[in-house]
């Protein structure tokens, strides 16, 4: 034990904390108005970011901003192996400014980009990208790695899957929910959109799941040869209509796993790690919140 895992655990457990919790986002939720609903959060821990007067999607931008703020001071009060743990984790802010920066690319609309600072990989360089040809080749020279191909799906898929193995090998605790995360988007892809997955995709696909369960005809028959780490996540599921289900499921998972090493005693990677999936979880509960308040309020539908 180190006094920087000492303060690193003490911290996440008091960061644990910002989340709002399941009945202030159902109180959220049950607002009659996106307004009502953006005013009381900015009341909240998610203030940091959220404001009175935010449209709703700027209201749902903020709530991961903030999650990310909490995100980053958390890295800097670890060691360094922790730090570097957390930063890796926080790669899908990463992946979620390239997706922006695509939609910027083809004339869409876009999201502002988050705040990296030095939890960034290569964003410094991608974010100068002005093609997506452009973009392949600088993910392909970055530890990103190539994405095997320059289509907007290519690089999407590409990068979630390089970052899914990332987290697999620098965060062993987390292997479970992302061999789950990956099951369920491999078999979003192949069983529910009927698409061949890219080959770049499709090989780092079986690096975490196998093979035959990559290459199988079915969702039954993925689930089947899905290693039990991974098959959880398919569990009971037979109709690519329902993989919502699953993703329901893989988040109640997060949730629960992280409430019960955030409880774990001592002073490590386990309560850290509880922290992070706890305030992420909060956040999309909370984000779901906004949306139903914009829709009349409905606390009732939150899960």
């Amino acid at each position: 034990m180190t006094a920087a895992w000492v303060a690193g655990s003490t911290r996440a457990r008091t960061l644990a904390r910002r989340g709002v919790g399941r009945a202030a986002a159902r109180r959220v939720a049950a607002c009659p108005s996106a307004g009502e609903a953006v005013s009381m959060l900015a009341g909240t821990p998610y203030g940091h970011d959220v404001r009175r007067g935010q449209s709703l999607a700027e209201a749902q931008w903020a709530v991961l901003a903030t999650l990310l703020w909490h995100l980053r001071v958390l890295a800097g009060w670890l060691p360094r192996e922790g730090g570097q743990a957390i930063r890796v984790l926080v790669r899908w802010f990463e992946i979620a400014n390239v997706d922006e920066l695509i939609c910027r690319l083809s004339g869409v609309p876009a999201d502002p980009e988050f705040v990296l600072g030095s939890a960034g990989t290569a964003w410094p360089r991608l974010r100068r990208c002005a093609s997506l040809a452009e973009l392949r080749t600088t993910l392909a020279a970055s530890a990103w790695g190539d994405p095997g191909g320059a289509g907007r799906r290519e690089i999407q898929l590409g990068m979630r899957v390089a970052w899914a193995g990332r987290v697999a090998d620098a965060v062993p605790a987390a292997r479970a929910w992302v061999l789950g995360a990956t099951a369920l988007l491999a078999a979003r892809e192949r069983h529910a959109e009927a698409r061949d997955l890219p080959v770049g995709v499709r090989e780092r696909c079986r690096a975490l799941l196998g093979a035959g369960a990559v290459e199988a005809v079915s969702l039954p028959e993925m689930a089947e040869r899905l290693a039990p780490t991974a098959r959880w996540a398919l569990r009971d599921i037979d109709d690519p209509l329902r993989l919502w289900e699953g993703e329901e499921r893989w988040w109640t998972r997060v949730e629960e796993d992280g409430r019960d090493l955030l409880a774990g005693s001592g002073f490590s990677m386990g309560p850290v790690l509880g922290a992070a999936a706890m305030l992420a979880a909060d956040a999309r509960r909370v984000r779901a919140a906004l949306e139903l308040a914009a829709r009349g309020g409905d606390h009732d539908a939150l899960v």
